[in-house]
């Protein structure tokens, strides 16, 4: 059915299209529009993210290169760099943000009964930020230090797939707690978080939620033991207890009980001291669903190194947050292409086929399906690995 397409618009046909119609309606896109329309915009984008093209006039030079081709990739309007920019800078980048959620819930039923490594029923999110350097003079609007600006990558991770449920971009200066106040939490999900995101008060309208939460305490934290609970020192939890807080001001927070457990990583010596509002996992499930907490920080690793959101076709903040929504796009839309084609290959390296194959009229199953050396490419990216 695919014969004589790219492998680009082979891509492009797991987008549902409809949505994307809706998404632009919703924000007029293409109001008053007669060439290259929001579509044309992000097949662009989607094409400079899959082959990591650095610049505008380098998408401009590869894609003019193939003008006989570009009808066929589903791209109608002229390419120029000049109309690109314009366009990353003028049509609102939640058109492109509301997309990548359409795709983000389809990608979390694919994934829905993956396994992250601990037996439980319920979902469970990590919560982290990642910091992205921008040059101040580029991007005045993005001040964070005195000679240095940033924006930050606020990301619910949902550990089922390793797939992005909640992206918020906001200036460097806003703390990570702060996201906490944005959140529609789920009842009965498990949130994890390190101790940036330790408020008392936010905590407990998460608890309120009938939702959990797993973080790290402070070094300097005042509690009282109320009772401790049996533990197996072997399995390197040295106590279990349950504690109510002692300071005013958390106290008042946080007026009930919350349950400590103190940890020790047998591969690092490292003690730990994690708080939790859930009294019925074992401390050591409550222990490895905190460790489970690195798979965002491999996401933001991931993304950094394979996808263009460290470096940025166009200095507005609509621009950048355009570039950002349809990079997160470009990479969900990677793993429902992995899991609805029953691919056994790493994400990293079904985008290492396509960025050199995106031309070529093959069957994209076959493409991606070649033999490879496995063994050499999880050497060259290991630790970043998300989908194995």
């Amino acid at each position: 059915m695919n014969s004589g397409k790219s492998i680009f618009a082979q891509l492009m046909d797991f987008l549902p299209s409809k949505a994307f119609r809706r998404c632009v309606k919703r924000y007029q896109g293409d109001y008053k529009l007669k060439t290259f329309s929001c579509w044309d915009q992000f097949l662009c984008m989607a094409f400079a993210q899959l082959t990591y093209r650095e610049s505008l006039r380098d998408i401009e030079a590869c894609l003019r290169a193939q003008h006989t081709k570009l009808y066929h990739l589903g791209i109608r309007g002229q390419v120029s760099r000049n109309t690109l920019a314009h366009a990353n800078s003028v049509r609102d980048w939640r058109i492109y943000a509301d997309f990548a959620q359409v795709l983000i819930t389809r990608a979390r039923v694919l994934y829905a009964d993956d396994r992250f490594g601990i037996e439980l029923a319920q979902t469970v999110y990590a919560l982290d930020a990642t910091t992205i350097d921008l040059c101040l003079a580029l991007f005045p609007w993005a001040e964070f230090r005195k000679h240095k600006g940033a924006v930050k990558l606020h990301t619910l991770l949902d550990l089922r797939g390793s797939i992005p449920t909640v992206v918020i971009i906001t200036h460097g200066k806003v703390h990570e707690v702060n996201i906490l106040d944005q959140l529609s939490f789920e009842a009965g999900a498990f949130y994890v978080m390190d101790r940036g995101y330790l408020d008392f008060a936010r905590l407990y309208k998460l608890h309120l939620a009938s939702a959990f939460f797993v973080t790290r305490a402070r070094k300097r934290f005042d509690f009282q033991r109320l009772y401790s609970q049996p533990v197996d020192r072997a399995t390197g939890v040295i106590c279990d207890q349950i504690i109510t807080l002692v300071n005013p001001v958390p106290r008042k927070g946080y007026p009930e009980k919350l349950r400590r457990i103190r940890y020790v990583d047998a591969q690092t010596n490292q003690r730990l001291v994690f708080l939790t509002n859930n009294f019925c996992l074992p401390p050591l499930t409550i222990a490895q669903l905190y460790r489970s907490r690195w798979q965002v920080e491999l996401f933001f690793k991931w993304i950094k190194q394979h996808l263009r959101i460290k470096n940025f076709y166009g200095t507005s903040e609509n621009a950048l947050r355009t570039q950002i929504w349809i990079a997160i796009s470009v990479y969900v839309l990677v793993a429902i292409v992995k899991k609805e084609l029953q691919l056994d290959g790493s994400l990293y390296r079904m985008l290492q086929i396509c960025s050199v194959t995106l031309f070529e009229k093959t069957p994209i199953l076959q493409a991606l399906s070649l033999a490879d050396d496995q063994t050499n490419l999880d050497d060259l990216c290991k630790q970043l690995t998300l989908f194995n």
